[in-house]
Formats: C-alpha cells, structure tokens, sequence
C-alpha cells in the first residue's frame, strides 16, 4: 500500500528536480521513490555484510601449518 508524504524543498532544488524526472521519464515523487528504496536496499545490504563479516571473524580462519615446537625443542643443543 502506498503513501503520501509531504516534503519541504528549496524552489530551486524543486525546479531542478523536476527537470530531472523529466529527462527520465517519470515523476518527482518516482524519483524520490525509487532514491529511497535504493538507500533502504543499500541499508540492508550493508548490515548483512556486517553480519557476515563479524561471524567469520568471530570463527576464525585456520591458516594451515602444523603445531608449533617448544621453546625446549628449538634450543635442543
């Protein structure tokens, strides 16, 4: 369901925004939705990327290599 909403804009902002939504061929009220949407979208993307991020740095990464010698091993004589 859509909603109206009322939005308070410089005149000048206003005139060059609708030349915009001109050249694109859609309305002002388009162009403001498809801004928002895109900002909601980008929004979300950006925590489940955070989400994921902190899960693996939270597992870890195993690196390979073998078990470490002890200081007793290197200093063998």
């Amino acid at each position: 369901m859509k909603q109206n909403i009322t939005l308070s804009v410089e005149q000048n902002l206003l005139r060059r925004a609708r030349a915009l939504a001109a050249q694109r061929g859609t309305s002002i009220s388009g162009l403001l939705a498809a801004e928002l949407e895109r900002l909601v979208n980008n929004a979300q993307e950006y925590e489940r990327a955070r989400t994921r991020a902190l899960a693996r740095m939270e597992s870890g990464y195993h690196l390979g290599g073998g078990k470490l010698p002890s200081r007793e091993e290197l200093h063998e004589r």
